[in-house]
C-alpha cells in the first residue's frame, strides 16, 4: 500500500473508532513499523488533519473529508449494486441508519470503502445471520457517505439518482 493511501485509511480508521487508537494497533493493522505510523501521523498533521496524540493513542478530532447523508430506498437485491456504486466513485459508506416510529434512530457503523468490504458485508447478509436495517422501514434508510471532496459526493449523488436509489424528495 502506498503511503498516501495508507494515510487516507489511517484517517478513516481513526474516525471510525470511538476511542484513542495506539500506534502499536495502527502498526499491526497496516502492517508497517511503529516509526512509519509516527511519520504518517506527522505528515497528516502537517497537511491539516486535526489529530491529537494522547497517552492512550491517537484521536481524530474532526474529519478532513467531505460528508453527506443520503436518504435512499431500494430492494435487498439492489444493496450490493448501491454499495459498489458508492465505493467505485470514491466514497466510503460510514454508516446506515433508519428512523423507527417507536425506537427512534437505529444506527450501525459500516465503514465500507472498497469492493472487498462490499463483498464481506454482502456475505454476512446473505448468510442469513441477520437482515438489513432497511427492512424495518419498508426499504427507506440513510447512509452517511464520506469522500475526499464535495465534487466526489456530487458525483455519487448523481449516480444514486440515476439508479433511482435516492428516496423521493431527495
Amino acid at each position: 500500500m502506498k503511503a498516501e493511501n495508507r494515510r487516507k485509511e489511517i484517517a478513516q480508521y481513526l474516525l471510525s473508532e470511538q476511542k484513542p487508537v495506539s500506534g502499536a494497533e495502527l502498526s499491526a493493522k497496516f502492517h508497517v513499523s511503529r516509526q512509519i505510523i509516527v511519520q504518517d501521523i506527522a505528515v497528516m498533521k502537517a497537511a491539516g488533519c486535526d489529530i491529537v496524540s494522547t497517552h492512550y493513542g491517537y484521536v481524530m478530532q474532526k474529519s478532513p473529508f467531505a460528508e453527506r447523508v443520503f436518504k435512499v430506498r431500494h430492494t435487498s437485491k439492489e444493496t450490493e449494486d448501491e454499495l459498489s456504486l458508492i465505493v467505485s466513485l470514491g466514497g466510503t459508506v460510514v454508516d446506515v441508519h433508519v428512523w423507527h416510529k417507536v425506537y427512534g434512530k437505529i444506527e450501525a457503523r459500516l465503514n465500507i470503502s472498497s469492493a472487498s468490504h462490499v463483498k464481506k458485508f454482502m456475505e454476512g447478509v446473505r448468510s442469513g445471520k441477520s437482515s438489513e436495517l432497511m427492512h424495518v422501514t419498508d426499504g427507506y434508510h440513510y447512509h452517511t457517505v464520506r469522500a475526499d471532496n464535495e465534487e466526489t459526493l456530487n458525483g455519487i449523488e448523481s449516480a444514486l439518482r440515476g439508479k433511482n436509489y435516492l428516496a423521493a424528495g431527495e
